[in-house]
């Protein structure tokens, strides 16, 4: 699958280039190898999708590309270190398939989180959080505990939280399986926006109208391990 002709000439705002490079790259699950001998390099303004069928591989794939989880073999580096290194740093945004939120905090609360390191005070940090729940569309709901959001809210809140930090890598898992049409578009400009900025993302979907907006796609197949 292609998508629009955005890529690291695309890039705006922004003078500092980023990479993510994986080399040789092997992700073994309960007796299956789910990712083989996988290599890229994905620079500055890249959107990048992950396809797979249920149960190939796509989220354990996203926690090693995001420094999460260890590979079975092969690396994973981020602007020249390895990626756990740079998400220790706050320079990776990570939206989690099942949002990874606290049940018992607002959901601008649950965005502020992710700021807790930055160098800014409290006000600063307020006004961060409302501002990126409005860029997802989620005005006027930031005082409501995320347990009494609907299942597209809390994704959505998921989203900011990993657009807060203004990452250099976004990796995003299934960010959009619980929202309309419209909204997903909306969502999905604003991870292009991010690229735009100065990130490279990474988007996991099994959404084909998703896929077709990355620039390219790696497709998973997972195989048995000898």
């Amino acid at each position: 699958m292609t998508g629009p002709a955005f890529g690291p000439a695309g890039v705006s705002g922004s003078d500092r280039r980023s990479s993510l490079v994986v080399t040789g790259l092997d992700v073994v699950r309960e007796g299956r190898r789910l990712v083989a001998g996988l290599s890229l390099t994905a620079s500055t303004g890249e959107v990048v999708g992950v396809a797979g069928p249920s149960g190939s591989g796509k989220t354990s794939l996203l926690a090693v590309l995001a420094g999460l989880a260890d590979a079975d073999a092969g690396s994973v580096t981020f602007d020249g270190e390895p990626v756990a290194g740079a998400a220790a740093a706050g320079r990776v945004g990570v939206v989690l398939q099942g949002y990874g939120l606290v049940p018992v905090l607002t959901a601008v609360e649950n965005v502020e989180v992710a700021l807790q390191h930055a160098d800014l005070d409290a006000a600063e940090v307020a006004d961060a959080g409302r501002a990126t729940l409005s860029r997802v569309l989620l005005d006027g709901l930031g005082d409501r505990l995320v347990d009494r959001l609907s299942g597209g809210q809390q994704q959505r809140v998921a989203v900011a939280r990993a657009l807060v930090v203004r990452p250099r890598l976004l990796v995003a898992d299934e960010p959009t399986s619980e929202l309309d049409e419209a909204t997903r578009d909306h969502v999905l400009a604003e991870l292009r926006a991010e690229a735009r900025r100065g990130a490279v993302v990474v988007v996991a979907s099994h959404d084909p109208a998703v896929l077709d907006t990355c620039d390219r796609v790696v497709d998973l197949v997972p195989e048995p391990v000898p």
